[in-house]
């Protein structure tokens, strides 16, 4: 989805609430083994976004995967590739993720010294901007960068490994961000990740979420394209 597209989804949601969310499953729970098919499903799916889970070991208590692997991805995928850096320094290897085909850059808000300076650089780089709060970080830390994002992940569980239980206060910070941004005229999308499943989408996306992130109940339901389906409302 391509900044003019994204801008016109933000405005579509303020008008009808009706607008269907953003998809975005995350291939940290895919079969590596056969990533090849799973990426070819998520393109026959009505999957909007792959979610790619950067993490460096220092920043979070797990490695994933690195460069090697999302170039692989982004010869494959036909989505725009979401990616979330859980890793300290980001700023240096946002040339390096462009290079390698991602359309939307997310950095935490906790790993950057420069937050502003580091949206920029993204934007710089032509692609969609984003910064993640941990559980612990106040919504309210946005207030002076809220107008320049493209995106807000909220982090609905603590960061590093999937397949762990949504935290419910998640819930009252995502409609606390949905005010922030209404207030400042922000075009920010709200996305969510962690614990997202059929049964808790629907307070999600009441809460004021726009997009959520899908791992194990994407990837370890029976039908994964069925499933994308009833996550989409």
């Amino acid at each position: 989805m391509c900044i003019e597209n994204l801008c016109t989804f933000a405005a579509a949601k303020c008008k009808d609430m009706s607008v269907k969310p953003i998809i975005a499953p995350s291939l940290l729970s895919a079969d590596f083994n056969r990533l090849g098919e799973e990426i070819e499903m998520l393109n026959r799916s009505e999957a909007d976004w792959i979610h790619l889970d950067v993490m460096d070991g220092v920043f979070v208590p797990n490695i994933s995967f690195g460069m090697p692997v999302i170039k692989a991805v982004r010869k494959l995928a036909q989505k725009p590739l979401d990616t979330h850096l859980m890793i300290v320094q980001p700023e240096r290897y946002i040339q390096t993720f462009k290079e390698i085909g991602c359309d939307l850059l997310t950095v935490h808000w906790e790993a950057c010294t420069h937050l502003h300076r580091t949206i920029y650089q993204i934007k710089e780089h032509d692609m969609l901007a984003g910064v993640a709060l941990n559980p612990h970080t106040p919504v309210s830390g946005l207030e002076d960068v809220i107008q320049d994002l493209d995106l807000v992940l909220i982090m609905s569980v603590n960061p590093g490994f999937g397949g762990q239980k949504f935290i419910p206060r998640s819930l009252h910070r995502i409609a606390e961000l949905r005010a922030m941004i209404k207030r400042n005229k922000s075009n920010a999308l709200i996305e969510v990740d962690g614990g997202v499943n059929a049964d808790n989408i629907a307070d999600i996306i009441n809460a004021g979420a726009d997009a959520v992130v899908a791992g194990n109940a994407v990837f370890k339901a029976e039908n994964p394209e069925n499933m994308i389906h009833q996550l989409k409302l």
